[in-house]
């Protein structure tokens, strides 16, 4: 199997709006088709305008909030979960004018007295909680009080306000708390994002400080080797210029250089390898119209990071008996670097989005770099191949 992952999926918040969204629709299915006959006894007491819009402003927005919590944005989920409740309130509240006088012989009252807490359930995945339990509490006495009103026979409307009241305040309770949960872990996992991200960043800066020994003994050492056993000559002082501009970009501090040559491309690849286990050989594959090629240092360093959680990746999870490799191919418009490895592999889709190796060091950091992708094959048994690529046209 091969895929592009990405690294953000629905928050927790949002995953847990949409299960409070479907169970509030499946709940107004359920309570039409329970209701329906109280409903058309419901039309003997109340003008022949309020049961459509009633209707509508009941079932509709429950039944809207169903459909969009397959395909819809947080926001208009949350739109739409204050809709059902403040729906729910409004056709309550236009009872009144709508009411004739008269009383219903059927001891359960009013249809809509059956499901107030459904209603609350939505106000607590829209709004705050305060306002979700003051809908809760308004809606309980505005209810009972019509049912108190319109029954024939004698109720108690006090108990059946603190009746109504406490048992639904479990619920809603029960879905604030939900709620914020989702929001604490969002908060968690940004952290933790974060925290994973200046790891990488880290580990980026690693990987420089080895550049930076290498170049201390490619170049200087090996420049000051070469001045005291041989006469100065041309290739000398090329060598010694050369030095002497790569320690100068080093020296200009914060970012040591802006762009790479192939063969610092190569070596930079190398050494980011070199950190995980120096047993792992680096295969470079060089088009021939990419000799005098120059690419972004970003693009190199968060290729490198990529390879190196990759890599070790593989070694926690591939297997002992794993053979590994690393390819680095590159072009005049961009290079591409495969991680492979012939180790146990893995279903991409059941791999949780908390996983920070892959969702954060390797995938985000590529998205986030301009023309950076990630692509990921694997499967179960087959062995696990991670590309990293860079695009100067993208």
């Amino acid at each position: 199997m091969s895929a592009a992952l990405l690294t953000e999926t629905d928050s927790a918040a949002e995953r847990v709006l949409r299960i409070f969204a479907r169970f509030v629709a499946a709940g107004y299915v359920f309570y039409l088709g329970l209701l329906l006959p109280d409903i058309v006894r419901g039309t003997q007491v109340t003008a022949w305008w309020w049961t459509p819009i009633a209707l509508v402003a009941v079932y509709g927005t429950g039944f809207a909030l169903g459909i969009a919590s397959f395909g819809g944005s947080e926001r208009r989920l949350r739109l739409l979960a204050g809709a059902a409740a403040a729906g729910y309130l409004i056709a309550v509240l236009l009872w009144w004018p709508a009411w004739n006088g008269g009383q219903l012989v059927e001891l359960r009252g009013m249809w809509f007295s059956q499901f107030n807490g459904l209603a609350s359930l939505a106000a607590a995945a829209a709004w705050r909680p305060r306002s979700a339990v003051a809908h809760l509490v308004a809606g309980a006495v505005v209810v009972q009080t019509i049912n108190h009103l319109v029954r024939s026979g004698e109720s108690e409307l006090l108990p059946e306000i603190a009746w109504s009241i406490g048992f639904c305040l479990l619920p809603v309770s029960a879905g604030i708390m939900a709620v914020r949960t989702g929001r604490i872990l969002d908060e968690t996992r940004a952290e933790t994002y974060a925290a994973a991200a200046g790891a990488a960043s880290a580990k980026a800066r690693t990987v420089e400080r080895a550049r930076f020994d290498a170049l201390t003994h490619d170049g200087v050492m090996s420049t000051l080797l070469s001045a005291a056993r041989q006469p100065m000559n041309r290739l000398l002082s090329t060598q010694a210029a050369t030095t002497m501009a790569k320690l100068d970009t080093f020296r200009s501090g914060g970012d040591p250089a802006t762009e790479f040559d192939v063969p610092e491309l190569v070596s930079h690849i190398r050494v980011a390898v070199n950190e995980v286990n120096d047993r792992v050989g680096v295969e470079s594959v060089v088009a021939g119209d990419a000799a005098a090629a120059r690419f972004p240092a970003a693009a190199a360093r968060t290729v490198g990071v990529g390879m190196a959680e990759a890599l070790r990746n593989s070694y926690r999870h591939a297997g002992a008996e794993a053979e590994r490799w690393v390819v680095l191919h590159v072009a005049d418009d961009g290079f591409r670097a495969t991680v492979g490895d012939t180790g146990r592999g893995f279903e991409l889709a059941a791999v949780p989005a908390n996983r920070l190796g892959i969702a954060v060091s390797i995938v985000r950091q590529m998205n986030e770099l301009p023309g950076g992708t990630a692509a990921i094959e694997t499967a179960p048994g087959a062995g696990t191949r991670v590309h990293l690529s860079w695009s100067r046209d993208a």
